[in-house]
C-alpha cells in the first residue's frame, strides 16, 4: 500500500509504504524493503499489537479444547467414501 503524505510543514510529499518487520531481543527492526526504493534515512511509525496475554492464554486453550473433541472417535461421522468431491468435474 503506497499513499502520498504531506509533511507537518506541507512541503514535499512523502510516499507511505507499509511493511511487515520484526523487533529482535537488541530492539533493533528489521524489515525487507522493495529494491526499488533508494538508501537514506526513513521516518517510521510502528504500529504494535493490542492483545493482551489473556488473550493468547483463551485462544491456546480453545484450540486445545477443540483438537481434543475433534480427536474423539465420535466425530468421525463421514469417510472419504461418502459423497463426492466438489471440484470432482474440473
Amino acid at each position: 500500500m503506497i499513499k502520498a503524505l504531506r509533511t507537518l510543514d506541507r512541503s514535499a510529499p512523502m510516499k507511505a509504504i507499509e511493511l511487515i518487520g520484526d523487533i529482535d531481543e537488541q530492539h533493533r527492526l528489521r524489515a525487507s524493503v522493495p529494491e526499488e526504493l533508494p538508501a537514506g534515512p526513513v521516518r517510521l511509525i510502528v504500529l504494535l499489537s493490542e492483545e493482551d496475554e489473556a488473550g493468547t492464554v483463551w485462544a491456546r486453550g480453545l484450540a486445545r479444547e477443540w483438537a481434543d473433541e475433534l480427536s474423539d472417535s465420535r466425530q468421525d461421522l463421514y469417510t472419504l467414501a461418502d459423497g463426492q468431491l466438489i471440484d470432482a468435474a474440473r
